[in-house]
């Protein structure tokens, strides 16, 4: 069984350049099958999800050619709509296939989607958008059929910012004939990626950046090259790491523009963070404050740094309070933070967190991609040795957390253990 040994107590010096996004590329790499031609993404990251996707959309027929970050896909030889059910199984991002090959198929199969176990995450938005650009649904234990003679243009109202399902209502919007406009939309910064990405492949999209986009469908799209920024979630992971363990850290390339909840909070700990045109410098020196903060959708505080703030909030001088209000089930890390000595309350979707340092090492376990990440930056922190396994989460975002952490002086290394 593979697992991440960690000696904590080590200060971080040097720097960190920031891989591609993980959030951002996938839906490009979907959005890809809205074109018959050449797509070349740039800064991709290696991380599994990129690769589980990879491997789907050559099992559509598409060329996929991965040389060190550049990925180039030819979609010329897409042959089926039947989304394999294992792969859809393994993340849930296979659900924004949906969009891009009901646009060019007029059809597509799938089941629903896997990913991490952080609570409820309904696809029922998706599917109701889909089904106002004039797509026929069925839906059959975990099989998902839709079908359309061709998408038409419409106005779509969001009840609820979601990304997944704003990604889907672009993608199958820029194929539609017509005008659609969709209002209550996602703001996240992948979705301004996204827009940005098919207008430059041809598409005709306004409103970029705001709730309301308007897309006129049907236009003709063109082979296009374009660079994944930086990953804003990995960024903030490690700037978690730099105040859990103290230090000066630069994180090049880190997409400063999209991380403003995230670095006010980790400035009201304590952290001294500086804006560089190569990115993000972190300093901390002694042991961070408490904080009180909620997870937003963008702008806000996002929830897929909830448990790395948590983990800092385990060894800060006070006590923190911290409330999810995105997923029900995302304090899975927060129960194994207690098993290295954290003072831990669960109180329905808040954590009352009476900061302790250091913590002590110990073995633990990773539930999901970003809480493992999280047990990694609280290892950084812990007297001794902390033993991590389900570290194959982390892989799913993460290219390689021991190489960049251990670069700026962590002391870690992956291993095994006999099961």
């Amino acid at each position: 069984m593979s697992v991440i040994r960690i000696r904590g107590l080590h200060c971080l010096e040097g720097e960190i350049r920031i891989q591609g996004s993980k959030n951002a590329v996938l839906p490009l790499m979907a959005a890809s099958l809205l074109h018959r031609g050449t797509v070349v993404l740039k800064n991709v990251p290696g991380i599994q999800d990129v690769n589980c996707m990879k491997g789907i959309l050559e099992y559509l027929g598409c060329v996929c050619e991965w040389n060190a970050h550049t990925l180039r896909i030819s979609t010329e030889g897409l042959n089926t709509a039947v989304i394999p059910e294992a792969e859809a199984g393994r993340m849930r991002s296979s659900v924004m296939l949906l969009g891009p090959l009901l646009g060019r198929l007029g059809e597509a199969v799938s089941h629903h989607p896997g990913g991490c176990s952080i609570g409820r995450r309904p696809i029922d938005l998706h599917l109701s958008a889909l089904r106002k650009l004039g797509a026929e649904i069925r839906v059959e234990g975990d099989r998902i059929t839709a079908s359309a003679e061709g998408l038409r243009g419409s106005e779509i109202l969001f009840p609820f910012p979601s990304v997944g399902a704003t990604e889907n209502a672009v993608m199958a919007a820029v194929a539609a004939r017509g005008i659609t406009v969709l209002r209550g939309a996602s703001v996240e910064p992948e979705i301004e990626v996204l827009c940005r990405f098919l207008k430059k492949m041809g598409a005709r999209i306004d409103g970029i950046g705001s709730s309301t986009l308007m897309i006129e469908g049907g236009q003709p799209l063109h082979d296009v090259t374009f660079a994944v920024p930086g990953d804003r979630i990995v960024a903030g992971t490690y700037a978690g790491a730099v105040l859990a363990a103290g230090g000066d850290v630069l994180l090049r390339e880190a997409p400063a523009d999209h991380m403003g909840a995230v670095l006010h909070a980790m400035n009201r700990m304590g952290g001294r963070t500086e804006l560089l045109p190569e990115g993000i410098r972190v300093r901390m020196d002694g042991r961070p404050g408490a904080v009180c903060l909620a997870t937003e959708a963008y702008p806000g505080f996002p929830t897929d740094l909830q448990s790395v703030i948590v983990a800092v909030a385990a060894l800060a001088d006070g006590e923190s309070r911290i409330r999810e209000t995105v997923f029900e089930a995302r304090f899975a890390s927060a129960k194994e933070l207690q098993k290295l000595g954290a003072h831990i309350i669960i109180e329905d979707r808040t954590v009352r967190v009476d900061g302790t340092y250091p913590l002590t090492g110990g073995s633990v376990r990773a539930a999901d991609l970003r809480g493992g990440a999280a047990l990694v930056v609280a290892g950084l922190a812990a007297r001794g040795t902390t033993v991590l396994t389900g570290c194959e989460h982390i892989r799913r975002g993460y290219e390689d957390i021991c190489r960049d952490l251990c670069s700026v002086g962590a002391d870690m290394e992956y291993g095994t253990v006999a099961t």
